[in-house]
């Protein structure tokens, strides 16, 4: 895949779209990542030294698709040249604590006084009000006291960690791109406005949980780990490990699919019945034997061609490899590093990775030019100090 020369030009849905963004990690910089990625001109304003935890820029894949401007927002010249960029934009997306944005004067009031039709996105772990919002905290603490932690997991060990994918980018960063791009239909209607879009990732992880709610309310749900149909209770929904130390994963949840399942494994004719859930015990430990006597790649073979919805864990070294994920082209190269492929895709407006990471600053004089802002170009605050209360915050409200 061959980058362009700018990131503010390409194809893609929200082409024509402007975004802010103010510098941050975690999701924040990923739902930017995820407009970017559709097509949308996102310009990051990063501050001296950086956020926080911040890794490389040469391999921080969540700015690509992005430039960057450096702006000290400490700096008497700071906050007016923020407020010059949200007035030209679509969209301006923040994740400072509560009140942070407020203080240095790039607030929603500020904001939508210059840009009444700007939607205000902001990013927290813990929501704009609440007795936890000024907290610090990080995605496991935000999927722990919403109850999605603790699903996940064996019933005799502890919840299993599941990276930050299920706070910090799944109830974070997708429900804030869900925000503003509603919001901003609503500023483009006739009679709309620019508005604020509060998402916090305690809201969107407790979201993720509506149907096991629903199931758990109409007495199809235990409220514990690993005894129910979804959480690794069911013996075929499950993990099990090869001959080789590897592991398949098996969801033969209908019964068309588990009996397929069960005669490629070979235990059609020992394998106890499935729905008596007094020998569920008995048939995990039979379907454990059977998988330990071949290894990944040959269970692979195996299930290659079926409907018995087995697959072999990957690695995330492997899998762009996987056939399947090949043939898409889930996975691209750009500059060097694999990564994937922008989702989800488009028939008539198709999005790419046009640009590797956005490197701190490098874009300042372009988006001078191209957003007419002659004063960025002029202003840059490079070599100036770091930027106090804003590096002291993250997208998701934690102190770094």
């Amino acid at each position: 895949m061959t980058a362009t020369s700018s990131a503010g030009t390409g194809n893609g849905p929200l082409a024509g779209v402007r975004v802010v963004e103010l510098a941050g990690i975690g999701p924040g910089p990923f739902a930017a990542m995820l407009l970017a990625d559709l097509g949308a001109d996102v310009v990051r304003v990063d501050r001296p030294g950086g956020p926080g935890l911040a890794i490389d820029p040469a391999y921080d894949l969540t700015n690509r698709n992005k430039r960057s401007v450096l702006i000290d927002l400490k700096a008497d010249d700071g906050p007016s040249q923020v407020l010059a960029l949200a007035e030209r934009a679509d969209i301006l997306i923040e994740g400072y604590r509560p009140g942070v944005a407020e203080r240095l004067g790039i607030g929603p009031a500020e904001c939508l006084a210059r840009n009444p039709r700007l939607v205000y996105g902001r990013m927290t772990g813990w929501g704009q009000q609440g007795p936890l919002a000024e907290r610090a905290g990080h995605d496991i603490a935000y999927i722990a006291v919403t109850g999605a932690l603790g699903m996940i997991g064996a019933p005799d060990q502890p919840p299993t960690v599941p990276g930050n994918l299920l706070g910090d980018y799944a109830g974070g960063s997708l429900y804030l791109v869900i925000g503003v791009l509603a919001a901003l239909q609503h500023a483009r209607a006739e009679g709309g406005a620019g508005q604020v879009v509060d998402a916090a990732i305690v809201d969107g992880a407790a979201h993720l949980t509506t149907m096991i709610h629903g199931m758990m309310a109409a007495g199809g749900w235990r409220d514990r780990r690993g005894a129910n149909l979804l959480d690794g209770g069911c013996p075929f929904y499950g993990c099990y490990r090869t001959a080789d130390g590897g592991y398949m994963a098996v969801g033969a949840l209908e019964q068309r699919f588990y009996d397929e399942f069960v005669t490629l494994l070979g235990i059609a004719g020992e394998a106890p019945p499935r729905k008596d859930f007094d020998r569920w015990d008995e048939l995990r430990q039979t379907v454990e034997a059977a998988f330990a006597t071949r290894t990944r790649a040959q269970w692979t073979a195996v299930f290659a061609d079926s409907d018995a919805c087995v697959a072999p864990v990957l690695s995330l070294r492997e899998a762009p490899a996987h056939p399947h994920l090949a043939a898409r082209g889930t996975f691209v190269d750009q500059g060097g590093i694999t990564q994937p492929a922008p989702a989800p895709r488009f028939s008539a407006t198709p999005s790419s990775v046009r640009t590797g990471p956005a490197v701190p600053g490098a874009d300042t004089a372009e988006v001078a030019r191209d957003w007419g802002l002659p004063q960025l170009s002029g202003g840059g605050a490079e070599g100036r100090g770091a930027a106090g209360d804003a590096q002291a915050t993250t997208a998701a409200g934690t102190v770094t």
